[in-house]
């Protein structure tokens, strides 16, 4: 897989986010009141550990026709019912941890006014916001701050008969069980692990995989590949690999096989909202989804793409299924995510524009000639105002979505390209607040630049790095996917491509004249905020004696540090001191652009050629190793200034109205407790048994 659900943006935002959050509330209490009013929305909502919880609003809902909100809310219960099978896809006992974290939250009956019922909120909470017990970004295992004997006391405290029952634990000794699960550092510590040199499927505990090794794996799919290496399905994408009578089989995500319970719920919601669709081609498109999660014939999945691909007139939309590979260590295993969106129409328009030069681009690229696209086929963009996320979209969310994968449907059909608005506006609110660029920018110019263009700067860099970034360049003839020639690496080697063409065509006269633009130092803004990121404030997600592990953040290390260390000579950009304080300080934007377009250049040919020690080098050189001091001082002047690291969403509430059994129209809530609603949606949407 090479073309990837960005994050970047998102989650880069949320380093310079201010912390505005409320305190813990108790799970007793019930779902706070909603908002509605537009004028009073407040975006600020819990705060906890290391996330700033934050809200958005869906702006124009109230607008759309009532067959466009039914379609909506069918699509969003058919994300619901898929909740439980991204916990269960991060670890094999999420279900079975969750469960019993639920049933504790809902029928404790000690104190809770204790500091250890407090820190066992927060677990709670650090736990719902992960999918699981392993931290959503870093990959380490999430240990809890109260004591297992505290643990023990809960347990004693809460409803027997609300525990859920498992084939590996005695019922009766629920804490005893879980021991090892949740306190031990050594059982499954890092759900990927991406090391060099490791079993990396051995070393995760990712539920892809069980009872195998990543030589088996890699021998089990190799097989697969026959004849035109192009036009091949996404081998492995919805399934589980094990072993059985000491051979290799896949447990296949379907409605008649593995996450059958939720899958035939989620068809039931899909084939309702094939029956409201905006035209025939969206009809055929749920169909053709409705017929993949039955059968999991991949491909089918691929019939659906293309279908997906070839729906630009409906302005509601969806991404469901089994998408993005972030978290497979061998870049295979889609993660179950769902997006409900509609079209913002008038938002549009800009993205709309790139998307018009996407030949232009690419013709005007530093690319090679041989791996330059030479016709850039079907890509639409728009911005999208998300109504619903749901799995691995949620509650950490995208900005921007560039899909689908597969590379010979995106080179013979096109793609979609979309930013996230509303999530975007949300961010950008509580961005404008932030005293991140007080700290750590170097300048009063640099400093008033950003404030003026931050807002565009990022639309722009999303827009470039999702329409044109994942869109361009091409794959050598007979080179397999990225996922197969580039492995580990091939996540961060994408992710990185994409940033640099937008990076690269940040500071181009060509967005002034396209009109997207007012002036070049929109572009300025962008790279003072990516080095200092990717040189500095992104460590702050890094613990003491960590590599750098997560895509996203490799990728953006990895350009920085690059240029930083190829652009030492000319002092491009400069390591600065001042009053014990480390600044990075562009001195020459123009020759930093060209660094960009030589990088560019360089993992263009890395992809095109396959080439897995090139790309491992450059990512392992740049990418993985952490200044520690740097890193230290970073932790100290965040800590400081008290922002979170993280952020993610409160999901809006779609409520039908309904006279008899007739939906007369469908409404929006905007719940602000976080804690709320994933137990209203654990009373709602519990699907899978404890264990698959």
């Amino acid at each position: 897989m090479n073309k990837l659900l960005m994050y970047f943006a998102a989650t880069s935002i949320a380093v310079g986010l201010i912390s505005c959050g409320s305190g813990d509330q108790g799970a007793e209490e019930k779902v706070a009141e909603t908002t509605t009013e537009a004028d009073d929305f407040n975006y600020m909502a819990d705060r906890f550990a290391d996330i700033q919880m934050l809200r958005y609003r869906v702006p124009g809902f109230e607008d759309l026709t009532l067959q466009q909100k039914k379609l909506s809310y069918y699509l969003y219960k058919a994300g619901l019912e898929g909740r439980d099978i991204f916990f269960d896809q991060k670890h094999r006992h999420n279900l079975y941890v969750r469960k019993v974290l639920e049933n504790i939250l809902n029928t404790y009956n000690g104190d809770k006014s204790v500091a250890e019922y407090q820190d066992f909120l927060t677990y709670c909470k650090q736990f719902f916001f992960a999918n699981g017990m392993h931290h959503h970004y870093s990959n380490n295992k999430i240990i809890p701050a109260f004591s297992n004997e505290y643990f023990a006391t809960l347990i004693a405290g809460s409803d027997t008969n609300g525990f859920p029952e498992h084939p590996d634990f005695n019922k009766s000794d629920i804490p005893g069980g879980l021991n090892k699960i949740m306190w031990d550092p050594q059982y499954d510590p890092k759900a990927v692990d991406f090391s060099p040199g490791i079993d990396v499927v051995k070393a995760s505990s990712i539920n892809f995989y069980e009872g195998v090794t990543q030589e088996e794996v890699d021998k089990f799919y190799a097989s697969k590949y026959v004849d035109d290496l192009r036009q091949q399905p996404s081998w492995g994408l919805n399934s589980k690999v094990v072993k059985e009578n000491g051979k290799l089989v896949e447990k296949v995500w379907s409605a008649g096989g593995m996450y059958a319970e939720s899958m035939s719920k989620m068809v039931t919601w899909l084939e309702k909202a094939a029956g409201v669709a905006e035209n025939e081609t969206q009809k055929k498109t749920l169909e053709l989804l409705v017929e993949y999660f039955k059968t999991g014939d991949l491909k089918k999945f691929d019939d659906y793409s293309i279908s997906w691909v070839s729906d630009t007139d409906s302005r509601i939309d969806v991404v469901n299924g089994f998408i993005e590979v972030y978290h497979d260590p061998l870049h295979r295993k889609g993660s179950f995510e769902s997006i409900v969106s509609m079209r913002d129409e008038e938002a549009s328009k800009r993205i709309a524009a790139i998307s018009r030069e996407a030949q232009w681009f690419e013709d005007n690229s530093p690319l090679m000639e041989n791996h330059k696209k030479k016709n850039v086929k079907g890509v639409s963009a728009k911005v999208i105002t998300i109504i619903g996320e749901v799995g691995a979209a949620s509650p950490s969310t995208p900005i921007g979505i560039n899909l689908p994968n597969a590379e010979w449907i995106r080179e013979d059909h096109g793609s979609k390209s979309v930013s996230l608005g509303n999530i975007v506006g949300a961010y950008n609110y509580a961005r404008a607040k932030s005293p991140m660029i007080d700290e750590f920018g170097y300048g009063d110019e640099v400093k008033s630049r950003y404030k003026q263009y931050f807002a565009l700067s990022s639309d722009l860099h999303t827009d470039m790095h999702e329409v044109i970034g994942h869109a361009s360049g091409q794959i050598n003839p007979g080179v397999g996917t990225s996922g197969e020639t580039l492995k580990n690496y091939a996540s961060t080697l994408e992710e990185a491509r994409a940033d640099l063409v937008a990076l690269y065509y940040a500071m181009d006269p060509k967005l002034v004249e396209i009109g997207v633009m007012p002036t070049t130092d929109v572009g300025k803004a962008e790279y003072d905020y990516y080095i200092i990121n990717g040189m500095m404030t992104q460590l702050y997600r890094v613990k003491e004696g960590e590599d750098i592990e997560e895509a996203h953040m490799r990728n953006r290390q990895t350009v920085a540090a690059w240029a930083f260390d190829k652009g030492a000579k000319d002092n491009v950009i400069e390591r600065v001191s001042d009053n014990g304080k480390t600044y990075f300080r562009i001195n020459d934007y123009d020759k930093l652009r060209e660094l960009f377009g030589q990088l560019l250049r360089e993992i263009q040919r890395i992809k095109s050629e396959g080439d897995y020690e090139a790309g491992k080098n450059l990512v392992e050189t740049y990418g993985v190793q952490v200044d520690e001091p740097l890193r230290k001082e970073v932790h100290s002047r965040y800590e400081a200034i008290d922002i979170a690291p993280y952020m993610g969403f409160i999901q809006p509430r779609l409520v039908p109205v309904m006279e008899g059994e007739e939906i007369m129209d469908v409404k929006v809530e905007y719940p602000d407790d976080f804690l709320g609603q994933m137990l209203e949606y654990a009373g709602q949407y519990s699907n899978l048994p404890v264990k698959n």
